[in-house]
């Protein structure tokens, strides 16, 4: 068994932007493990622009925005094994990760930093009925054959979700020839970013049908049909609304899910509505030494977002490690009415930190709430919130009282 100050599991965005802040904050000995054979994580396959414009004020594609982070590591010095899958991580913080240049290894680390990513919701969750012919794909699966291995999935595209991934693939399957029959989503309003929406579907002449599902799969050894029909507001199918599509290829782009089988191998506690771990204002878990940040932690809309995140929680991890100890974070903070999800679940009350939020649903001319007790902390006055939109609020020590929970709620 090896000691390391601070073990990173993943090398995507997260992983990178914390390795290189605790290597600011004076931690040395740090080694990131990565299960793919090259660092950058899902951003290598990101092939359109749109990233790097809040953290560089600049728009740049995904392996553009990953290797600024992996020149800076390798300048750095901070060691990587790549090809490495961590097979366990323990409450007494002890990984376990194998690989083929190094075998077996288990590691003694003073801290471990969860950047693990999330994965996404595949068929087998929906549970939608019908044979299970070739030609059904998860838009991140998709995106890996045309972007990195030049293979066409299809020419008949039907694509079941409008998250962000499956409109950017629905352009990018009309750039190469296909034709997109159309995006259905079950919920009455679109689960992806508004410039997502007009770029790659209204751009394109590429139709949108809200409060619409796939009912049934069809076809034997390849995909041959797909039928689709309208829902209520209980989200199942509408009787007599029935339409068969022909096409060749479904697209699933319905959610992602935090990667936290590791997290739970550690006796990490789970929050049941991000399905990642409850953090502090440090981005600490309930267990003392592990930290969790970016995809892995809750689903984000832009990887700026995750990257300054990894670097709040390379901050905490510092401190930790250079002084031994966490300050004690008592006081709860509760989503109320209207809030999907709040992060972090726990602050301490005695320093400034950034609440990150989701609403439930659209909402225009809304402000979104900070109490403590009786008193309002923040109010922030939004023309429209969406829940493919996630809200930052910094929030100042000075406006805090150290004696009750907090509440975010909208109004």
């Amino acid at each position: 068994m090896t000691h390391r100050q601070a073990v990173i599991v993943g090398g995507g965005p997260a992983g990178l932007a914390a390795a290189l802040r605790l290597k600011e904050k004076g931690v040395s000995d740090i080694l990131i493990l990565e299960r793919e054979k090259l660092l950058g994580g899902i951003l290598r396959q990101c092939i359109h622009d749109g990233f790097g414009l809040t953290r560089f004020g600049e728009s740049l594609s995904g392996p553009e925005y990953a290797q600024r982070f992996i020149d800076r590591v390798e300048e750095a010095g901070i060691e990587s094994i790549t090809d490495c899958t961590v097979l366990d991580v323990s409450a007494d913080k002890v990984v376990t990760a194998v690989s083929r240049a190094h075998g077996l290894m288990q590691i003694q680390a003073d801290a471990v930093l969860l950047t693990m990513g999330c994965r996404e919701r595949t068929r087998g969750a929906l549970a939608t009925p019908g044979t299970r012919p070739a030609g059904i794909y998860t838009a991140g699966v998709a995106q890996n054959y045309i972007n990195l291995q030049n293979i066409m999935v299809g020419k008949e595209i039907v694509i079941l979700g409008s998250g962000d991934i499956g409109l950017i693939m629905a352009r990018r399957m009309t750039l190469e020839g296909a034709h997109v029959k159309g995006v259905y989503e079950v919920q009455p309003y679109p689960s992806g970013l508004p410039r997502n929406i007009e770029q790659c579907l209204n751009d394109y002449g590429i139709p949108l049908h809200l409060s619409h599902t796939v009912v049934d799969i069809r076809g034997r050894e390849r995909l041959t049909s797909v039928v689709v029909a309208q829902c209520d507001e209980r989200f199942r199918p509408i009787p007599g609304t029935e339409e068969e599509i022909p096409c060749d290829t479904l697209i699933l782009s319905v959610g992602l899910i935090p990667e936290n089988e590791l997290s739970l191998a550690a006796t990490v506690a789970l929050d049941p509505r991000t399905r990642g771990a409850f953090v502090d204002e440090h981005c600490q878990t309930s267990v003392p030494g592990i930290f969790a940040a970016g995809n892995v932690l809750h689903v984000h809309d832009l990887v700026d977002f995750v990257s300054l995140e990894a670097e709040a929680l390379a901050a905490g991890a510092a401190e930790y490690l250079l002084t031994g100890s966490l300050p004690a974070c008592p006081l709860e903070v509760k989503a109320g009415q209207g809030i999907g999800h709040v992060i972090p679940q726990h602050i301490s009350g005695t320093r400034d930190f950034t609440l990150s939020l989701r609403v439930r649903q659209p909402m225009n001319s809304v402000s979104i709430v900070v109490r403590q007790g009786t008193q309002e902390v923040l109010r922030k006055k939004m023309r429209k919130a969406l829940p493919a939109e996630m809200v930052q609020l910094p929030v100042k020590v000075a406006r805090l009282t150290t004696t009750a929970d907090m509440e975010v709620y909208v109004e």
